[in-house]
């Protein structure tokens, strides 16, 4: 009896220590998968990478699928762990969104907040204005009037002075002013006998300018222009001989008009003395031939 006791004491202890190891084993933690995503936040329309750990190896092998909102964004070949890279798709609103991972026996999920990036600035370029370029600016010619006169008018003058006559002494001869045109040198005859009274208008003068009227180098009048530069002034010869004489007028511009002098058969004392010489070329013209007459009887 006390060999039967020990023998069930001997195999109650076996039991005990055969049974203990499997409830060791069957108590131990298994670590749950996880499953992560970076970075955090992501940008719509950049790049995270999915990480997952601790996944169950499954009797039934298939890829790892990954989804964002239920959208596929990447796969994975199975496997316990690893990691995979994805792209957040651009019409991703900002805010907090959610990635499952999941094949035939694991499925976990995890957060993801996206931001949306501002929409990028153009700057433009500064407008440069070609520079402006004012064309040249081409003033029409200034035409002068002609000088119109009349059948009355005395002898004006012209912008070409003929050569002097042999009478001018050479002190009037001097060249005219480029732009004798600018005025007119008027005289109320234009031939006279000398002792008779001429009188010179001009135009073309500066305002207030006095006028010195000059002829064979001698000074035959003076004036001052009025506000219009116009001027009067009697002409008065000192010495004058038979031709063609010029009378200049100098105001800051030099006028030229021309007179012509003349005798007439009716003038005093020069007529006078032509006539007792004929009377006495006649009277000795006369003797001589009464002469001759006796000298041939």
């Amino acid at each position: 009896m006390r060999s039967l006791g020990l023998l069930v004491a001997i195999a109650a202890g076996v039991t005990v220590l055969g049974a203990t190891p499997a409830t060791a084993q069957t108590t131990t933690p298994v670590p749950p998968a996880v499953v992560t995503a970076a970075p955090q936040p992501a940008t719509a329309g950049g790049n995270i990478t999915i990480s997952w750990n601790n996944f169950r190896p499954c009797r039934i092998v298939g890829p790892i699928t990954f989804t964002l909102d239920g959208a596929q964004v990447a796969s994975a070949a199975s496997a316990a762990s690893g990691s995979v890279g994805a792209t957040v798709p651009a019409s991703t609103t900002a805010g907090s969104h959610t990635i499952d991972a999941y094949n035939s026996c694991n499925k976990v999920s995890t957060g993801l907040r996206v931001v949306v990036p501002p929409p990028p600035t153009t700057t433009q370029p500064p407008v440069t204005q070609p520079p402006v370029t004012n064309p040249p600016v081409t003033k029409p010619p200034v035409t002068r009037p002609p000088v119109t006169t009349t059948t009355t008018a005395p002898v004006t003058t012209t912008t070409t002075e003929t050569t002097p006559p042999s009478s001018e002494s050479p002190s009037s001869s001097s060249s005219e002013p480029s732009n004798p045109g600018d005025g007119v040198l008027v005289l109320d005859k234009d031939n006279i006998q000398p002792g008779d009274p001429l009188t010179a208008t001009g135009t073309g003068c500066p305002k207030g300018a006095k006028v010195t009227l000059k002829s064979l180098g001698q000074d035959v009048g003076d004036a001052v222009a009025d506000e219009n530069g116009e001027f009067t002034s009697p002409v008065r010869f000192a010495n004058i001989e038979p031709g063609r004489h010029k009378v200049r007028a100098e105001c800051g511009i030099t006028l030229v008009g021309n007179v012509d002098v003349t005798l007439s058969s009716s003038s005093g004392g020069t007529t006078s003395t032509l006539v007792v010489l004929l009377f006495f070329l006649l009277v000795g013209a006369a003797m001589l031939r009464r002469q001759f007459t006796g000298l041939r009887r």
